[in-house]
């Protein structure tokens, strides 16, 4: 058998494997979440909600405020009221849509203004250690001594109604907890190999925080932030619910529920229909942070 000269073999192997880029992380993250069909589901339905709460006021519905008492607590299925009516004879489809707004407004903004404070902290407590992290995480275990739903309604209390209170309140419950995280994230990054070059190499803390260590902790923060929300949304429903929270007339699911609660008798399923808005879009969320959090997962 005739033996091919090396330079030849190399340029057979090349022409009959040629070479493929791979896959960065973030690529292959997203390929594995679109692989998982429970979180499409889950992200489908909130985007059919966000974009119904945005343009709800081209949907044509019927004026959320207005009500009538000669048509309260219609059944669903009504002419005309395809969800029924309220107490006050509003029509429910246009409250739970124009609701969406708040609910989801009170429920997201405390998680996101928390992510940004509570990053920023940890990562800060992560990467100094020593008296720093003392400091930060000894001031936010503070607050862990307190359940979160009793902290958020006491803020509440003492800041008074409102929905910019009730984002406030909910935001100083989220801190810690997202804090916490990035702090243990970021000590488990700061002695790494690439760290300890960019250190060597004269790059300065905040640097280092920004460049090389921000986009390796901000994934597992960012999986994290988002289970939050389904947490947030029920609290900010909740405190609603207690007066402490959004006020009437406005349409909000955790005001609604208040409101429909004495109607629970004589109306069930219209009485219930907030209630499910808010388990709806808390379980999406919560599923959407499960499948974020196994694509990520790279090991498996």
């Amino acid at each position: 058998m005739s033996e091919l000269p090396l330079p030849a073999i190399s340029e057979q192997a090349l022409q009959a494997a040629p070479a493929t880029k791979a896959r960065g992380y973030w690529a292959t993250v997203g390929r594995r979440l679109l692989r998982d069909k429970v979180s499409m589901a889950c992200a489908l339905i909130l985007i059919a909600i966000f974009l119904a709460a945005l343009v709800a006021p081209w949907l044509h519905l019927a004026d959320p405020y207005q009500g009538s008492m000669i048509r309260r607590l219609r059944h669903i299925g009504t002419i005309g009221y395809p969800l029924g009516t309220d107490e006050l004879g509003r029509d429910m489809l246009a409250r739970l849509i124009y609701g969406g707004r708040l609910s989801l407004i009170v429920g997201i903004s405390p998680v996101i203004f928390a992510f940004c404070i509570g990053a920023m902290l940890g990562l800060v407590a992560g990467y100094a250690g020593g008296k720093v992290n003392t400091v930060i995480m000894r001031a936010v275990d503070v607050f862990y001594a307190f359940p979160s739903v009793l902290l958020a309604i006491a803020i509440s209390g003492a800041l008074g109604a409102g929905i910019v209170n009730s984002i406030v309140s909910l935001t100083v419950v989220f801190v810690p907890q997202i804090t916490r995280v990035a702090e243990s994230v970021t000590t488990g990054v700061r002695n790494m190999d690439f760290v300890e070059a960019a250190r060597a190499s004269g790059a300065g803390p905040f640097t280092i925080m920004r460049v090389h260590i921000l986009g390796n902790v901000l994934g597992p923060i960012f999986v994290y932030a988002t289970g939050l929300i389904s947490v947030s949304m029920i609290l900010a429903a909740g405190l609603s619910f207690l007066g402490l929270g959004t006020k009437p007339p406005e349409p909000e699911w955790g005001l609604m529920l208040n409101t429909l609660r004495t109607a629970i008798y004589v109306n069930p399923w219209v009485a219930a229909l907030p209630g499910v808005m808010i388990f709806a879009v808390s379980i999406c969320f919560n599923l959407l942070s499960d499948g974020m959090r196994s694509a990520m997962d790279i090991r498996n």
